[in-house]
């Protein structure tokens, strides 16, 4: 089905409208990926299943999901799933949630999963230093490393976790900070620390940070939730199940009125010669070349024949 946002409509890939077949959207990479499914290692039937919900990124969980009696099933499923093919002959790939540095799990981790065909990233739990990272990407080589900061520790370090070398994006592992911190769950309470992920990453020239999950969220709580990550500059968000996909997808893509405007300013400003006229126009043309980059990267598009015109963002005025 067709998810549909006042009117913008996001065709996932495979997706039928109207009874036709629709083009394969293209590939999200993890630089903009916005939903990171979570799926049980020990459930490898469930893998191909994730691949198909239109999630950007899909990481097989062999850290907390599994019982420590089970880390070595879940690690054998997940790495003869990487080294298969799918029944078009294509190579399977994914990302892999890791056990953190330190316990007993992480060496055997890095071991298995050590020139694995389809490994496209881990995601390391409990991130509380940078070096941390560095000696994972020393086991990983060329291996792109999420930090997945979880304490009240990770979050003092996490400009130096930021800029090590090997960090290609942070993430903030909720549900551990929360029990780490007494922290309640209102977005007011988890302000500062939220910041925190944006200031390091945008500091440290990363993409943007990927928000905790929203636990057994659906419905207008899911899209609640997803404003949040929006509303404090987080760019992606870790989902739990498949039915939450679709809703953080949308929610962390640009909106209608945001392409309205972004297609509506720069054909009036090529219009006018493509010269820079006043203080709020450099702004205002970044601001409009991300939306619609952002809305090419997710195939979005205005709808043929929308002609409602909105008010510039207000993050474009000059001052």
């Amino acid at each position: 089905m067709s998810i549909h946002t006042d009117s913008l409509t996001i065709l996932p890939t495979n997706s039928t409208s109207a009874g036709a077949i629709a083009p394969a959207a293209p590939t999200v990479g993890p630089e903009l990926a916005r939903t990171w499914l979570l799926v049980n290692g020990t459930h490898a039937e469930r893998f191909d299943h994730a691949v198909a919900s239109g999630a950007d990124v899909v990481v097989l969980d062999i850290e907390d999901a599994v019982a420590p009696k089970d880390k070595v099933r879940a690690r054998r499923n997940v790495t003869s799933w990487l080294d298969s093919t799918d029944e078009n002959g294509r190579q399977r790939h994914a990302w892999v949630r890791i056990n953190g540095f330190g316990t007993q799990w992480w060496e055997d981790d890095l071991r298995e999963l050590a020139g694995v065909a389809g490994l496209d990233g881990v995601m390391l739990a409990m991130v509380e230093s940078p070096e941390h990272v560095t000696k994972t990407a020393e086991a990983l080589k060329n291996t792109k490393i999420v930090a997945l900061v979880e304490t009240a520790r990770g979050v003092q370090n996490l400009q130096d976790i930021a800029t090590a070398r090997s960090t290609y994006r942070l993430g903030f592992g909720l549900g551990d900070f929360r029990r780490d911190t007494g922290f309640g769950e209102n977005p007011m309470t988890l302000a500062y620390t939220r910041s925190q992920f944006t200031i390091a990453s945008r500091a440290a020239n990363l993409p943007g940070p990927i928000d905790g999950p929203a636990v057994g969220a659906l419905g207008s709580k899911l899209a609640e939730a997803t404003a949040v990550s929006l509303e404090f500059g987080m760019t992606g968000k870790l989902c739990l199940m498949p039915e939450q996909v679709a809703t953080v997808n949308e929610g962390l893509s640009p909106s209608l009125a945001e392409l309205s405007w972004a297609t509506d300013f720069l054909k009036e400003f090529d219009a006018d010669g493509g010269e820079i006229r006043n203080g709020s126009d450099l702004p205002r043309l970044a601001r409009a070349k991300k939306v619609l980059g952002l809305a090419n990267a997710f195939n979005l598009h205005v709808p043929e024949g929308f002609d409602v015109h909105f008010e510039a963002p207000t993050d474009t005025y000059h001052c």
